[in-house]
C-alpha cells in the first residue's frame, strides 16, 4: 500500500514538472466607443497549445460583474473582447482582469482601472464651410457640425489642421467649443491673401486622451489684395564695342506670396545715380526686360499692380563698369540627402546676413533662363530634387549682398543624379611610330556626359593579342602609348566614366612602322656623311696634288695644231717643201689649197718610206713634246702634210684640176714622168696603206685639212 502511494505521489510530481502554463496577459488597453461598445485588447505571446480566455469585468461602481469569454481558435491569438449595450453604463468606473486557460492550467493578469470618459471615444465632426468673410483680409471661417455620437454636456477639444494647396507642410490650431449648438464656427486668421487652403478636423472630450478620427477635406481661399512684392535680380553681360552694357532685368513674386497672386502689369524706371532727370520708364507685362546701360552706377525700381493696388518698390543697384567688388565667400559645397539638395558656404565677412543664390543648367549654349532665390540669416540653401532635372549639370553661384552693393559670387557645379555617359570619345591616332603611337580625343558634350567625369581608360590589343588598359585623369585629353610591336595592327577605343558607369567610345585600328623616320635620318645621316668625307678627302688630294687631279678629271687631250708629224726624218725633205705658213685671216683660204711647188726626182720615193716604222718613231716624239705643247696657246693651226692622204668617208675619187695647177713650177720633161710614177705608186699602195693599218687617228682626221690631189685629166682618165 504504501509501495502505490509513492509511485502516485511520483506520477503527481513528473506530471507537474512536465505542465506547460499559459502566459500572463500583459499590455491590457480599454477603448470606450460612445453608445457603440466597450472594448479591451492585450498582447499575449504565441501559445504553444489550445489557450482560451476569460474577461472578468465589474462595473456600476463594482457592484456588478460579468465574464466575456474568447479563445484563440476563432480568433487566431488576436486577443480583444467587447461589452455591449445595455450593460455599459456612463460614467462609470471599470475594473478588467484577463484570464488565460489551457489543458495544463489557468494564468490571471493585473487588476486594471478605467474611468470611462478618460476613454471616451467619439466621431469626427463634418466640416460643410470654409470661405472668406468680405472685408477681412487674410481669414477664413471654418464651419462644422458637431458629431451625433457625443455626450451633449461634455466640451469638446479641437485640432484644426491646415496647408496650402501646394504645399506638403501641414500647420495645426487648438481651441476647445464649451456650447452644445449643433453648427460650430471658428474663424482662422493670418493666411496669405488670395491662397487656396485645405483643412481638416477632428474633436475629443475634454476630459479623454483618445482623439477621433479626421474629417475629410476641404479647400477655401482668402481674398485677394494688392500684390505682396517682387524680388528683384540682375545678369550683367560683358560691353559692347561702343560702350553700352546690356543687363538682363528678372523679377518675381517675392518669398511670401500668395501662390494665388496675379498682377496685370510692372512698371521700370531707371536712372543713373546722382542723376534722376534721365529717368527711364518702361511698362510690361513680362517677368524679364533687356536693358543697356552705360559704364556709370544705375538704379532701377520695379513695382507690380493689380486692380486692388501697387507692390512695394524693389529696388536694385547696377555698378559702374570699373567699380570693384568685394569678395567673403571662402569656400562652397554641394551635398545630396535623401531628396534635397543642399549648397552650404563658408564667409570671412560676418556683417553679411544677406545671400543671393542663383542657378542654370550648364549646357553648351547659352542658358535661356536664369532661377534665383534670396537667403537670409543663414549660410545654406536647400532645394528639392524634383525641382530639378536628373542628368543635367547646374551651375550654382551664391552672391554677398551687402546693403545695396553685391559682392563677387562663388560658384560649383552639381547634378541631383548622375548616370552613365550616353556618347563616349572619338579617339583619334597621331604620331604613329614604330612602337609608340599619340591618341587624342575631345571632350564629350555637356549635354551627353550625365555627370561628372572621374577619368578615361584607354584599351588597346593587338591582333591576336592581350588586351591592355591605360587610366588617365578627366582632365588629360592626349595620351602616348609606348612599347608597341614593330609593324603590327592594333584596335583601340576609349571609355569615359563617371559615379555611375562607363561608356565606351568609338573604335579605330592603326598599324605600326616597320621603320622609324629617326631610323631612316640616322640610315642618311651615314651615307651622307660618308659621301661628304670622300669629298673632303678628295678635295684634300687635289689641293696637295693638284696636277694628279687635274690629269684624273680632265685628261690630257694632244692638240693637233702642235702635232709632230709635220717633223718627218731627213732635213733635205723638210728644204724642198715649200710650204708657206702665215696667221694673216686673209690668207686662210689659199693656205688650205696645195700651192705649186717643184718637186724633186726622189719625191715618189720618198713617199715609200716604211710608215710602220716612222709611227713608232714619230710616236715617241710626241709623247714627250706632249707636256710642252698643251700649254701653248695656239689655236686652230692646221699642218698641211702631203705624207698622209686623208680618205674621205663617202667617196675616194679625186676632183678634176686643170694640169697645169700641178704642173706649173714643174718643168715640161718631167712633169709627165712624175705623173705616171706618182700614180702608179699611188694605184699599188691603195687606200688602206697610205698611212697606218687600220682607222687614222680621229685628231688628226678632224684636224688636218683635206688636200686635194691636181691631176691632169691624162692622169684621170688613166686612173
Amino acid at each position: 500500500m504504501m509501495w502505490a502511494k509513492a509511485l502516485w505521489m511520483l506520477l503527481l510530481l513528473c506530471k507537474l514538472s512536465l505542465a506547460v502554463l499559459p502566459a500572463k496577459p500583459e499590455n491590457i488597453s480599454c477603448i470606450f466607443y460612445y453608445e457603440e461598445n466597450f472594448t479591451c485588447t492585450w498582447s499575449p505571446e504565441k501559445e504553444a497549445s489550445y489557450t482560451w480566455y476569460k474577461v472578468k469585468r465589474t462595473y456600476s461602481y463594482g457592484y456588478k460583474s460579468d465574464i466575456c469569454s474568447t479563445d484563440n481558435s476563432t480568433r487566431g491569438n488576436h486577443a480583444s473582447c467587447s461589452f455591449l449595450p445595455p450593460t455599459i453604463t456612463n460614467p462609470d468606473n471599470y475594473t478588467i482582469q484577463v484570464e488565460a486557460q489551457n489543458a495544463d492550467g489557468i494564468m490571471k493578469s493585473d487588476i486594471t482601472y478605467w474611468n470611462l470618459d478618460a476613454i471616451m471615444k467619439i466621431e469626427p465632426p463634418e466640416i460643410f464651410s470654409v470661405k472668406s468673410v468680405l472685408g477681412i483680409k487674410r481669414m477664413l471661417q471654418i464651419k462644422w457640425i458637431r458629431p451625433v455620437l457625443a455626450p451633449h454636456s461634455s466640451t469638446l477639444k479641437y485640432t484644426l489642421r491646415f496647408r496650402t494647396v501646394n504645399s506638403a507642410y501641414w500647420m495645426e490650431v487648438n481651441f476647445t467649443k464649451e456650447d452644445i449648438d449643433r453648427d460650430e464656427t471658428y474663424n482662422l486668421t493670418e493666411l496669405q491673401a488670395f491662397t487656396e487652403y485645405v483643412m481638416t478636423l477632428r474633436c475629443a472630450p475634454a476630459e479623454s486622451m483618445f482623439w477621433s478620427g479626421w474629417s475629410q477635406e476641404k479647400v477655401g481661399t482668402t481674398e485677394e489684395e494688392a500684390p505682396y512684392g517682387l524680388d528683384l535680380w540682375r545678369v550683367l553681360r560683358p560691353a559692347m564695342v561702343d560702350g553700352r552694357r546690356p543687363v538682363q532685368l528678372m523679377w518675381k513674386k517675392a518669398t511670401g506670396a500668395p501662390v494665388l497672386e496675379k498682377a496685370l502689369g510692372y512698371n521700370i524706371w531707371y536712372f543713373p545715380e546722382n542723376n534722376t532727370n534721365l529717368t527711364e520708364t518702361v511698362n510690361t507685362t513680362n517677368q524679364t526686360h533687356e536693358m543697356y546701360l552705360g559704364g556709370k552706377t544705375y538704379w532701377v525700381y520695379v513695382v507690380s499692380y493689380n486692380s486692388l493696388g501697387e507692390s512695394p518698390v524693389a529696388t536694385l543697384r547696377i555698378p559702374a563698369l570699373n567699380e570693384k567688388t568685394f569678395q567673403c565667400i571662402e569656400a562652397m559645397q554641394a551635398c545630396l540627402t535623401q531628396d534635397q539638395l543642399v549648397v552650404e558656404w563658408q564667409s570671412s565677412a560676418p556683417e553679411v546676413d544677406t545671400w543671393m543664390v542663383e542657378w542654370f543648367p550648364d549646357v553648351d549654349s547659352e542658358p535661356s533662363s536664369f532661377s534665383w532665390e534670396s537667403v537670409s540669416q543663414a549660410r545654406n540653401w536647400t532645394i528639392q530634387k524634383d525641382e530639378l532635372k536628373p542628368l543635367w549639370c547646374y551651375n550654382i553661384s551664391v552672391y554677398p549682398v551687402l546693403q545695396d552693393r553685391v559682392g563677387q559670387p562663388y560658384s560649383i557645379q552639381a547634378y541631383v543624379q548622375e548616370g552613365i555617359p550616353s556618347a563616349g570619345p572619338v579617339p583619334q591616332v597621331d604620331n604613329i611610330g614604330v612602337k609608340t603611337v599619340t591618341i587624342t580625343w575631345k571632350e564629350i558634350p555637356k549635354s551627353k556626359r550625365n555627370g561628372f567625369i572621374k577619368n578615361y581608360t584607354i584599351f588597346y590589343q593587338a591582333e591576336d593579342g592581350k588586351e591592355f588598359s591605360k587610366t588617365v585623369n578627366s582632365n588629360i585629353l592626349q595620351y602616348s602609348l609606348e612599347s608597341l610591336t614593330r609593324r603590327t595592327s592594333y584596335s583601340l577605343q576609349v571609355m569615359a566614366s563617371t559615379n555611375a558607369g562607363g561608356t565606351n567610345g568609338t573604335k579605330i585600328n592603326f598599324k605600326t612602322l616597320s621603320i622609324s623616320v629617326l631610323e631612316i635620318f640616322f640610315i642618311t645621316s651615314l651615307v651622307g656623311g660618308g659621301f661628304l668625307i670622300l669629298i673632303m678627302l678628295t678635295v684634300a688630294y687635289g689641293l696637295k696634288t693638284p696636277n694628279k687631279l687635274k690629269h684624273l678629271c680632265w685628261p690630257d687631250v694632244p692638240n693637233p695644231a702642235e702635232s709632230s708629224i709635220a717633223t718627218w726624218r731627213g732635213d733635205d725633205f723638210k728644204d724642198k717643201l715649200n710650204l708657206k705658213e702665215s696667221d694673216d685671216p686673209v690668207n686662210m683660204e689659199e693656205d688650205q689649197v696645195l700651192k705649186p711647188y717643184s718637186a724633186p726626182t726622189d719625191f715618189i720615193d720618198k713617199l715609200m718610206v716604211n710608215f710602220e716604222n716612222f709611227l713608232e718613231e714619230v710616236s715617241t716624239e710626241e709623247l714627250g713634246k706632249s707636256q710642252e705643247n698643251i700649254l701653248k696657246e695656239e689655236k686652230n693651226k692646221h699642218v698641211t702634210s702631203p705624207y698622209c692622204l686623208y680618205r674621205p668617208p663617202i667617196s675616194t675619187e679625186i676632183p678634176h684640176r686643170k694640169p697645169q695647177q700641178l704642173c706649173s713650177r714643174i718643168p715640161e720633161g718631167t712633169c709627165s714622168e712624175t705623173k705616171e710614177q706618182l700614180f702608179s705608186s699611188v694605184q699599188s699602195l691603195g687606200p688602206d696603206h697610205l698611212c697606218e693599218e687600220g682607222e687614222p687617228n680621229p685628231y688628226l682626221k678632224n684636224s688636218v685639212t683635206t688636200r686635194e690631189f691636181v691631176m691632169s685629166e691624162k692622169l684621170q682618165d688613166q686612173a
